[in-house]
């Protein structure tokens, strides 16, 4: 895996980098989840204590694990939390409500992406590079922060996708005439399976790239910083 102990160092300090920005959107975004289904009805996630940001309630073993290995493997650095539970019979208006519910996910990782890139230009004018460059927790965060920028945008794309059980494929159930529903929904158990052969097979980067890319300008733009 490391060809030498530089190789394993810069693993390491990528998978450092990337733990904050990528920690926060998951649970972010897993945490959105459930507020909204707590606005549509449903109090599921809330009374199983989900409705925090404190990661002990969210981690999924699988989905560290997976970090863990993709950050010291690269070049894609991928996790995910444990879903948060939604109960359809508490909701009004199941297949409307529920593609607001998977919506919410992708749109809190959008923001969080401004978020960042607030925190970029915030530290830039707080902590001119040209007085702090020599600094090693300045160095830390001004790789870090827009990190966390590309990482949020790149969660939030890649959940929009619809391959079941992502939050893209609940929005589009939603849309998709009633006959149609059952046999795509049946999709879910290859969804994984599916997500693992796009990205061996580079195609589910030439679908994100360029999205993720458009997304960056447009955060960099909205908050100024170039």
């Amino acid at each position: 895996m490391f060809g030498s102990m530089a190789d394993f160092e810069v693993a390491v300090r990528r998978m450092a980098l990337a733990f904050i920005p990528l920690a926060l959107g998951i649970i972010v975004h897993e945490v959105a989840h459930g507020w909204m289904a707590w606005r549509k009805g449903d109090p599921t996630a809330a009374q199983e204590g989900r409705l925090t940001l404190n990661p002990l309630p969210h981690v999924d073993p699988m989905g560290l694990l997976a970090f863990v290995l993709t950050s010291l493997s690269g070049p894609f650095v991928f996790g995910w939390a444990k879903p948060v539970p939604v109960d359809y019979r508490n909701l009004r208006n199941p297949l409307k409500d529920m593609m607001i519910i998977a919506a919410a996910g992708p749109v809190s990782n959008m923001c969080l992406a401004v978020a960042f890139a607030l925190a970029v230009k915030l530290m830039l004018w707080l902590f001119p590079p040209a007085a702090w460059h020599a600094n090693q927790i300045w160095h830390f965060f001004s790789l870090m922060l827009p990190m966390g920028i590309t990482i949020n945008c790149a969660l939030a794309w890649l959940n929009l996708l619809p391959i079941p059980p992502l939050d893209g494929s609940k929005i589009l159930t939603g849309v998709l005439p009633y006959r149609f529903i059952g046999p795509y929904l049946r999709l879910e158990r290859y969804g994984f399976m599916l997500l693992i052969l796009l990205l061996m097979t580079g195609i589910l980067g030439k679908i994100l790239y360029p999205l993720i890319g458009l997304t960056l300008e447009a955060v960099v733009f909205i908050v100024g910083l170039s």
